[in-house]
């Protein structure tokens, strides 16, 4: 039988974080091939970015450290599959999907501390 290992993420190291507003979050994932997902978990809906790969980075990645660049974020109370933004640039109504992380520990970790270490707007 294949022996199979679970390393989870030990740290994740944010290099920069934005508030921006819903608007703007959905906008950002718009994209000439379409639309890439957000991610929504406990009331914080974002996107963030990873460093691209390199060596330092993948070593990082194999012992439990990951980076995410830029996290923009916005509040968004309750979770909705699909937001719909009417986008001037393509001149159509776009839907951004958006993925539900409430099951993600490192998802659920960086929610509490943003909450606990960002001023956000009210």
């Amino acid at each position: 039988m294949t022996k199979i290992s679970f390393t989870p993420i030990q740290e994740l190291v944010i290099h920069e974080v934005v508030e921006v507003s819903n608007d703007d979050l959905l906008r950002e994932r718009v994209t000439p091939a379409g639309t890439m997902p957000l991610y929504w978990c406990k009331g914080i809906l974002f996107s963030f970015s990873s460093l691209p790969l390199n060596d330092e980075v993948v070593r990082d990645y194999m012992k439990g450290k990951i980076h995410w660049m830029e996290v923009h974020f916005s509040k968004m109370e309750r979770y909705q599959e699909v937001l719909r933004i009417d986008d001037e640039e393509y001149k159509s109504t776009m839907n951004v999907r958006v993925i539900n992380t409430d099951g993600s520990k490192v998802h659920m970790d960086f929610v509490e501390w943003l909450n606990i270490n960002v001023k956000t707007k009210k």
